[in-house]
């Protein structure tokens, strides 16, 4: 028997998840940001000096975690299989593009749905963007989206992410070589023993569930199949409950931790993650499940992410948290700059790009498909 083969079982999978989570918030992970993926890979990214922005560097071992538990589980239940060839550079291009969105908007989906449970409605806001970015890629798929076909290698090839992951975690920890932030973010974390423990229950969890925030939206518009959105909802529900109890639920869009209201931009960051998302097969969370798990295609996405993330602080294209005013300084609304807007319009257009040149014929498709078993839809969610 399946481990989720029911809807129920995949809601409780996300409950799990969801408590798991909640331990993390309890910990001392930032507000709202129990576990975001985009920002964790750029903390890391400043860890590794890859970027000057003090308040966000710290090697997260949740990153660690989630790659590494998917391996493990992956190997222990023989899903466990490397692979590459697909597009490689197309996708290192949708992983840069895929975090510079999640910046300018200042979370990925994981954190967009913990922002939500906390009242904070610009994320509400931002979730328009995301579900019409998941719905764009779509059309896409369904008019024969493919970056083609990803091919079996020697097996130690897609164990190369997880071991260099944990490598660079032990001699972080040995050496204390990395920067780590004395403020912000970066400053506040769970101890890290609790965090990769953590992070490899929830790697573990997501491969076997097939957890993916994009491909949940997905699923619905394209197969009316709600099974990977119960885990969403699920863990929605349990972090909905924790905040109202803790005192830490309100409802509005001013006052929320590490956020801005600057909606436009709430819905293009979000609407470049979702599309991207699709195009890439998966959500910033899945890539990393899949990179665990043998992808070296996915693997490359995140090497997009992190480098990704490096460009955007380096020329300001995140986007800033807002401030109320005090009584020395004035309010500040937060939000991209200039420079983050151009980025994100230059983002969607990529897209498009994308999308359009990378159309095959269905009847094509199905002929090539029938004779060599190749599957051409790229969600590998």
């Amino acid at each position: 028997m399946k481990l989720f083969d029911k809807t129920w079982k995949l809601a409780l999978s996300g409950v799990v998840i969801g408590l798991l989570v909640m331990l993390l918030a309890m910990s001392g992970n930032p507000a709202n940001m129990a576990i975001c993926v985009a920002c964790f890979i750029r903390d890391a990214a400043g860890a590794l000096k890859l970027h000057t922005a003090a308040p966000v560097q710290y090697f997260r071992p949740e990153i660690v975690g989630f790659v590494c538990g998917s391996f493990l589980i992956s190997m222990a239940t023989k899903e466990y299989r490397s692979t590459a060839g697909s597009a490689p550079m197309v996708r290192f291009l949708l992983g840069t593009v895929m975090m510079i969105g999640a910046l300018v908007f200042l979370g990925c989906p994981l954190r967009m749905v913990l922002r939500m449970s906390a009242g904070d409605l610009n994320a509400y806001v931002a979730l328009i963007g995301f579900a019409g970015g998941v719905a764009t890629g779509s059309c896409f798929l369904k008019k024969g989206f493919s970056l083609g076909r990803a091919y079996e290698t020697k097996p130690l090839s897609g164990a190369v992410l997880p071991v260099l992951l944990a490598a660079l975690l032990v001699i972080g920890v040995a050496t204390g070589a990395y920067a780590a932030s004395t403020e912000g973010p970066g400053s506040k974390h769970a101890p890290l023993l609790l965090a990769l423990v953590v992070a490899l229950v929830i790697g573990a969890l997501a491969q076997k569930s097939r957890m993916c925030f994009a491909g949940s939206i997905r699923d619905v518009i394209l197969m009316k199949n709600f099974d990977l959105f119960s885990i969403i909802a699920a863990l929605f529900a349990v972090m909905t409950i924790y905040n109202i109890a803790t005192g830490n639920f309100h409802l509005s869009f001013s006052g929320q931790p590490i956020a801005h209201s600057q909606h436009l931009w709430n819905i293009l960051g979000m609407y470049v993650v979702g599309f991207a998302a699709v195009l890439a097969g998966g959500c910033p969370l899945r890539q990393l499940i899949l990179a665990g798990q043998g992808s070296s295609d996915s693997a490359v996405t995140f090497l997009g992410m992190l480098l990704g993330a490096a460009f955007a602080h380096n020329f300001n294209l995140v986007g800033s948290a807002a401030k109320a005013a005090t009584a020395t300084d004035a309010a500040v609304p937060g939000g991209p700059a200039m420079p983050g807007k151009i980025a994100v319009i230059v983002c969607i257009v990529l897209l498009f790009v994308i999308a359009a040149t990378n159309l095959r014929r269905k009847k094509a498709v199905k002929q090539r498909g029938s004779r060599s078993g190749e599957h051409f839809c790229v969600c590998r969610f």
